[in-house]
């Protein structure tokens, strides 16, 4: 019985290079599945063309003129997973990642700490919804990505004057393309840092803590450039749109409590590989847990941060839940492989 190749769903191509570069140095048997391109049909077996699929879609996508692929992916892994196909971080996982609001209230539901926060689907709500709430707040669009979105205000008066301005405008508030946003307490970092756990296979993988300049939320904490002493990270591993603003990563080992609430959070938003951030607020040393993300793009260089390479885990999983036959495929040459490929979908 022949094995299917491993289908990787994506839309960003530049942050999953190192990923296709580890499963070419292997020779395992993948199909790239590049979301903009990407068609399907309600009449089609995928279950016949693949192992399984791997979700790499982003909610970011959005800032990169691809929101339109956002819901579409929740269709297509719908239809895959009907078809009996395993998916890796499939439907629950991608629907649980495009609601902060959601979000929030499977933390409560669990009894896990995180800002206080209201939901709304008007940028007029915005000042109303602070009752309650310490100031600074801060609004979040609840599709993000990479903070992209998010404002702070210090004061009343200026969401207020925010709050007025019309859509689109640069100053004010970003509702995001489901036209919701949150209104959260605003968590001064104690020390300076947040932290991100990352899990594989629902698992404690490893952990980072990111020291923050403040100024600014276009974080993307996976994709840190440069370590505490200043040493600049491998260039070939970043994201095109890490940034590199003083903002600094090193390894770091949470509290057991934290990586079973980590853990926790995975299991029940169906997240099989992605990352938690929680902060400690400065003032009375609070741990709030504020996102969580399906899409991991690992550290960069994680041989000079961690002391290992998190994507050789990465597809030492994805070759057991494959179930392929790697040794098939070692030391044969690119065009081999891809014959040898092509052949197992037939």
């Amino acid at each position: 019985m022949k094995t299917l190749p491993i289908a990787i769903y994506y839309e960003q191509p530049n942050w999953f290079k190192p990923l296709f570069a580890e499963l070419d140095r292997r020779g395992t048997a993948y199909v790239a599945l590049n979301a903009v391109e990407h068609t399907w049909s309600p009449a089609d077996h995928p279950e016949e063309q693949y192992s399984l699929v791997f979700n790499r879609m982003s909610p970011s996508a959005w800032n990169r003129d691809h929101g339109d692929q956002i819901f579409y992916t929740l269709g297509f892994l719908e239809h895959c997973q009907a078809r009996g196909l395993k998916v890796l971080n499939g439907f629950k996982a991608f629907q649980s990642e495009l609601s902060k609001a959601g979000q929030l209230t499977l933390m409560d539901t669990l009894g896990i700490p995180y800002p206080k926060a209201r939901v709304i689907h008007r940028a007029a709500q915005a000042p109303a919804a602070t009752e309650g709430l310490r100031f600074p707040i801060v609004v979040k669009p609840n599709i993000g990505g990479s903070g992209a979105g998010v404002k702070r205000f210090d004061h009343l008066s200026q969401l207020e004057a925010a709050a007025q301005l019309p859509a689109g405008d640069p100053d004010g508030l970003a509702l995001g393309m489901d036209s919701t946003a949150l209104v959260q307490e605003f968590i001064p970092a104690r020390e300076a840092h947040i932290v991100r756990v990352e899990v594989l296979n629902g698992k404690f993988l490893y952990a980072i803590k990111v020291h923050i300049t403040g100024e600014t939320f276009d974080l993307c904490p996976a994709d840190i450039c440069r370590t505490t002493s200043g040493v600049d990270l491998n260039r070939a591993a970043c994201a095109v749109d890490a940034p590199k603003s003083g903002i600094t990563v090193e390894a770091y080992t949470p509290p057991p409590e934290a990586i079973a609430d980590v853990e926790l959070i995975m299991k029940h938003s169906g997240i099989d590989i992605g990352g938690v951030e929680y902060i400690t607020d400065d003032r009375d040393g609070q741990r709030y847990y504020y996102d969580t993300n399906a899409l991991s793009n690992f550290v960069a260089d994680g041989r000079n941060v961690l002391g290992f390479d998190p994507f050789a885990k990465l597809v030492d999983w994805l070759e057991n839940e494959a179930g392929l036959e790697v040794s098939v495929f070692t030391g044969k040459s690119p065009e081999e492989q891809q014959a040898m490929t092509a052949e197992l979908t037939v």
